[in-house]
């Protein structure tokens, strides 16, 4: 499908930072084209590992921009117009004990908001993570609490719980896992959940890069209590959950998030989605999305 004209996207999306790229996979010497809203932008990484980032010169823009960045969270974030809105903050990358990676970067032909609020579903976890985030009979999803942070504008929903056969790569038996489920951003969704082995919570991520209205580069960032398992046996258990979520994202129709409560017929479970697209709808976000009327 067509995408935006960068004129016409709202700055809510704008004017806010965006994933372009792990930190691990910039070295040295090397120059990297990707897209971010639809935009061609280059990342040129110089031989003293110096990062500078631009849009590709056009007809229609004739002269190439150089674009503002910020290294954090294991990647490098970009912001094609003007940051009004600092990058959010993530506490727990701080604290010592910590496994702070990336797990993975996956192409998905679906709209960033239908990524993050598959993200958001606890519904779907026997039926589509199996034996890992979910299993039958236990299908149930108990009353929870949303919110919005007056201080932040965060969406939060709260006193979350799950039962999972396998909750982490450190799980040695199935349990009851409380969730904190955190949107501090349009397309970015930060999950605090049960540690098998700690009084603290790991931290999954999705953070979206918005290729297009209707295709992004899903990246997991994880913050985990883990000092058992390699970086790859963590990896392969992320990059197994989301092949999973992967098919169901792309038959989603349409592929953009409808925003008019009408649209899509909700069920209780579905209060930190109706949530999330109200949210939406009040910061102004049209990239992406259906408006609604």
């Amino acid at each position: 499908m067509p995408t935006a004209r960068i004129d016409q996207i709202a700055p809510a999306v704008l004017n806010r930072w965006h994933p372009v790229a792990p930190l691990e996979e910039l070295t040295p010497g090397s120059d990297r084209l990707t897209t971010l809203l639809g935009q061609h932008i280059t990342i040129q990484v110089d031989d003293a590992g110096a990062v500078a980032v631009s849009t590709v010169s056009s007809p229609a823009d004739a002269a190439a921009r150089q674009l503002p960045t910020i290294s954090r969270y294991c990647y490098l974030w970009v912001c094609l117009g003007v940051p009004d809105v600092p990058l959010f903050e993530i506490p727990e990358v701080a604290e010592p004990g910590r496994r702070v990676l990336h797990a993975g970067t996956i192409g998905v032909h679906v709209s960033a908001p239908r990524a993050v609020e598959n993200f958001l579903d606890m519904a779907h976890f026997p039926y589509v993570h199996t034996a890992i985030l979910g299993e039958e009979p236990h299908s149930e999803v108990a009353e929870y609490q949303v919110h919005v942070d007056p201080d932040t504008n965060d969406l939060w929903a709260t006193d979350c719980v799950f039962w999972q056969p396998m909750a982490a790569t450190t799980s040695t038996t199935g349990q009851l896992t409380d969730y904190l489920y955190r949107v501090p951003h349009p397309y970015c969704v930060i999950l605090y959940k049960t540690s098998p082995i700690d009084q603290r919570n790991d931290v999954i991520a999705l953070f979206c890069q918005p290729v297009a209205e209707d295709r992004i580069q899903a990246n997991m960032f994880l913050c985990l209590l883990d000092d058992e398992n390699t970086i790859g046996m963590i990896r392969d258990f992320q990059l197994t959950i989301f092949g999973q979520d992967k098919p169901i994202l792309e038959n989603q129709h349409p592929k953009r998030l409808p925003l008019d409560p009408r649209a899509e017929t909700p069920i209780r479970a579905d209060k930190i989605a109706v949530s999330y697209r109200r949210w939406l709808r009040d910061l102004g976000v049209n990239y992406a999305v259906i408006p609604a009327a």
